[in-house]
């Protein structure tokens, strides 16, 4: 069996776009129950380059950041208690999308733009999946109120963040040496 190994260059990188995701949560629409921000957009960047493991590892680190106290999730929240709110479904749906992309990513050798774009709508189905799921036990909402609250109102904006995510991963992706 084959052993993988972080690299200080993978973890580097992994850090750099948990740190991006932070960046991204500041850059925030403020609409109730859930903001819009362009933590997803640097999610799905993450994914397409870094890959499954790696791209999750990015979103762990962000997690983790607002977990340990930093202002990094939207408004500039932060603890243990934003995973436990309305939009603590969408902040465990990023490590898991991230890993998910990554993985369809890596499936193709050259993944082109249109595996990358159906790759980050797959992982865009998980963090919404997760969230609504979270939504709903949290705000005490039907899963149509959830969906209404917390997809209908930003799932134009995600298609926008993908397809732009996608052509910036078409442009960079060998660039980037893990």
């Amino acid at each position: 069996m084959k052993e993988e190994r972080l690299s200080l260059r993978g973890m580097v990188y992994a850090s750099m776009f948990g740190a991006m995701t932070a960046v991204g949560a500041l850059i925030s629409i403020p609409l109730q129950p859930v903001p819009i921000t362009l933590q997803t957009f640097f999610l799905y960047l993450a994914a397409a380059l870094l890959g499954g493991a790696l791209g999750a590892l990015s979103q762990i680190i962000y997690v983790l950041l607002g977990i340990l106290g930093l202002p990094v999730f939207s408004g500039g929240k932060a603890g243990l208690g934003v995973l436990m709110g309305p939009t603590g479904g969408y902040l465990t749906g990023f490590i898991v999308a991230a890993f998910v992309i990554g993985k369809l990513v890596e499936m193709k050798k050259k993944a082109g733009f249109s595996w990358l774009v159906l790759s980050m709508l797959a992982g865009g189905c998980i963090v919404y999946t997760l969230g609504v799921l979270q939504l709903m036990v949290v705000a005490n909402l039907s899963p149509a109120k959830a969906v209404a609250a917390g997809v209908l109102p930003f799932a134009p904006g995600d298609v926008l963040k993908i397809v732009a995510a996608a052509a910036i991963a078409m442009k960079i992706r060998g660039r980037i040496n893990i």
